[in-house]
């Protein structure tokens, strides 16, 4: 974030950014703010709310460095936690940009999670059932999830997969411009909860029927050759790439900061992934800056 320049003897400091991530334990908070800390932000975890406001005092001090804070607010602050979204309606009305990132994933997975790691729930006392602190702590999230500008469901995404999806999301807006996150999944894995633009490719003729084909994925020449030689294909990306030639410049003008757009198939293996890479390169040749995430790209195979 440039300083502005005044017409006095001394610079006006523009007010820092600031990203509180927040959301239910075992979401990834912590790879959140890792990723954070790679793109540049001042971070600090488990900052009580009542703290926020001090830490953005700090950083418009006289000679203060600190242009991009990120910090990690949740129910670890037991009742301090509540004081959040005061805390930053205040910070707003002072002309803070201030973005909330919420980090959700399935009560299944969360458990799941959490007996891997076999670490205790905050929400959890001595001897309580996992599922009901899960229960107690989505109960005290409601609120703030409301406010949420970013969720991002972690469930089926790998670490490097949530780090991906962050730089798509708020590297970019750094700079004021929109952030695209082109992603491919599979329908019978679920409709990606964050998505702005869902595309459904399942009418497209499927590689997944041909024994040669069906162990690659759309990354493959042979798959793209096949999913890209059918009309239907050829007709449809004109469509599509028309179709975002005409609402791509409409979010810019929106101040929307971040834009993501989803493909899906039946196992998010072949077409989706090869018309992401499709749509991922029309967009940079638009002059947008990109991000490609295939969600579900090996599930098939695993399986």
């Amino acid at each position: 974030m440039a300083e502005a320049v005044s017409t006095g003897s001394e610079p006006v400091k523009s007010p820092p950014e600031l990203i509180v991530i927040t959301g239910m334990s075992g979401a990834g908070r912590s790879d959140a703010m890792h990723t954070f800390e790679d793109l540049g932000y001042f971070c600090i975890d488990n900052l009580p709310p009542s703290f926020i406001s001090q830490l953005v005092e700090l950083a418009e001090l006289s000679g203060s460095r600190l242009k991009r804070l990120a910090v990690v607010s949740d129910v670890r602050g037991y009742e301090f936690f509540s004081q959040l979204a005061g805390e930053l309606s205040r910070l707003k009305e002072r002309g803070i940009v201030t973005h909330i990132l919420f980090l959700d994933a399935s009560d299944e997975v969360l458990i799941r999670r959490f007996k891997e790691t076999r670490r205790r729930h905050p929400m959890c006392a001595e001897g309580q059932p996992l599922a009901q602190g899960i229960r107690a702590e989505r109960d005290v999230l409601a609120g703030i999830k409301d406010l949420t500008d970013f969720v991002i469901d972690t469930s089926n995404l790998r670490p490097q997969d949530l780090r991906q999806a962050i730089r798509g999301r708020f590297a970019e807006s750094m700079s004021g411009e929109i952030a695209v996150t082109v992603s491919s999944f599979g329908f019978k894995y679920g409709v990606p909860s964050d998505a702005d633009l869902v595309m459904d490719v399942r009418f497209l003729p499927n590689p997944y029927y041909d024994p040669a084909l069906r162990p690659l994925t759309g990354l493959d020449g042979p798959v793209a050759d096949f999913v890209l030689s059918h009309s239907e294909s050829v007709e449809f990306l004109g469509r599509w790439t028309v179709l975002l030639d005409s609402v791509m410049p409409g979010y810019v003008m929106e101040g929307k900061h971040h834009l993501s757009i989803t493909l899906g198939c039946t196992g998010g293996m072949h077409r989706s992934v090869t018309l992401a890479e499709k749509t991922a390169d029309h967009l940079r040749t638009n002059g947008y800056r990109v991000a490609v995430l295939h969600r579900d790209i090996g599930r098939d195979r695993t399986a």
